[in-house]
């Protein structure tokens, strides 16, 4: 079930493994996906052209506008009655984003999750406590049928009923939290005001993902609930959380399942390939989904590819933690400005709470940022000098590592929305 041995498998080995799986499902799209063929055949490709990894680079790219032209099921590469259940993103911005899964792709998740899972610590006798939304949302389900196929005792709580969430983590014993990082910090909030103890609790493990978040983030993570906090990756259009992951042993990049993924990292703007280690946009062709396999798949995700073996024995592709998405990144005065660079200079900040959020706005022709952070409950809201040179401080961090002038508003503790998923960083007021 735990495919170690292909997880420490060599280089070459690994690549053997990918070439043969890409080759089928370019085959595999070409005769059962309309949208591929006509792509296909427009520049002259054929499944038979495919003969090394690198002859990937002639296949055109996949985007989520494709998926939605396509709505709701002109991507699926199966016939439905083969189709054994149907996710779909948020739709926030117009129709949702549907993916579906054959018998065969359900097991992979939950094979992939176990393997996800294990390496973060997760073992049978655990129980987890899974916080990720059940639903249309691939995160609850993912991570439920994964710690199953291991063989730890799941408590579906989905996201929400905060109070209810630490009730059970004191009364079932919880070893394991599974939700959005931003959720995490919302339930430590919760449990300090019902005067729960920390320390009380068997927590031992968090899984955290579904947003970008920071090494600083995971620090105040780990210092607040007493555990470990593992980074996992995954999105509902490749497969949903079990893409990669961190392990336990190094938290240094999350580990790629090569043997189900291709990933490449290319510069945005030129749409070429970039080294390993070089910063780009992360597309993904999945090697083994049957109802809807993707083939190099723009996941707008913000990374880094690192080959080189990890200390925990593991020697597939490691990606870095994902900074932003290219889609997400602000522009303020021709400086490219992600979220998390913001969350990473104010939780260094003595005296707030990670609880921000960035208003973009226009003063005439040019762009404004405020940057709205909650100031710690410890430090008197009322002493208007103490706030002032707290707020001076942050803005010249900004400035001084972003290259962006900022105004910075420490408002009081819990004025800033809470969510019980994705947390909403930015509110861009040019939009309107």
């Amino acid at each position: 079930m735990i495919l170690r041995e292909v997880e420490s498998s060599a280089r070459t080995q690994l690549d053997e493994i990918k070439l043969n799986k890409l080759k089928w499902v370019v085959g595999w799209v070409y005769d059962r996906v309309p949208f591929y063929r006509q792509r296909f055949d427009k520049i002259g490709l054929k499944p038979h052209h495919i003969k090394t990894l690198k002859d990937i680079e002639h296949v055109p790219f996949t985007t989520k506008s494709d998926l939605r032209d396509n709505y709701p099921f002109g991507m699926f590469a199966v016939h439905m009655d083969d189709v054994v259940r149907i996710h779909a993103s948020s739709g926030t911005t117009g129709k949702p984003t549907v993916v579906g899964y054959t018998r065969g792709d359900i097991e992979t998740w939950a094979e992939l999750m176990a393997r996800a899972l294990t390496s973060a610590g997760v073992h049978k006798g655990d129980i987890l406590q899974n916080a990720y939304g059940y639903g249309l949302f691939t995160g609850g389900l993912g991570i439920h049928y994964g710690a199953e196929k291991i063989g730890a005792a799941v408590i579906p709580m989905s996201g929400g009923n905060t109070q209810k969430q630490v009730m059970l983590m004191q009364d079932f014993g919880s070893t394991v939290l599974t939700c959005t990082p931003s959720y995490a910090l919302n339930i430590v909030e919760v449990a300090r005001e019902m005067g729960v103890d920390i320390e009380s609790l068997k927590l031992k493990a968090g899984v955290f993902g579904a947003e970008p978040w920071t090494e600083n983030m995971r620090t105040e993570i780990e210092e607040k609930l007493n555990i470990d906090a593992v980074d996992i990756y995954g999105l509902s259009e490749i497969m949903g959380p079990g893409v990669a992951v961190e392990c336990l042993e190094a938290k240094k990049g999350l580990h790629l399942f090569e043997d189900h993924f291709l990933p490449e990292v290319i510069n945005p703007d030129t749409l070429q390939p970039v080294p390993n280690g070089e910063k780009g946009e992360l597309v993904i062709t999945t090697l083994t989904k049957e109802a809807i396999p993707l083939v190099r798949y723009r996941t707008r995700d913000v990374t880094t590819l690192e080959a080189q073996p990890c200390v925990c024995g593991r020697t597939t592709m490691r990606m870095s933690r994902i900074t932003g998405r290219t889609d997400d990144m602000l522009i303020i005065r021709g400086v490219n400005v992600f979220p998390s660079q913001i969350e990473s200079i104010i939780l260094k900040a003595e005296g707030i709470e990670p609880y921000y959020q960035l208003i973009v706005g226009k003063d005439g022709p040019l762009d404004t940022l405020e940057v709205r952070v909650e100031v710690s409950d410890r430090i008197p809201f009322d002493e208007i000098k103490v706030l002032e040179t707290m707020e001076k401080k942050i803005e010249h961090d900004i400035k001084d590592y972003l290259g962006v002038n900022a105004k910075v508003k420490l408002v009081e503790p819990k004025s800033i929305e809470r969510s019980a998923g994705k947390a909403v960083r930015v509110i861009d007021q040019r939009k309107k």
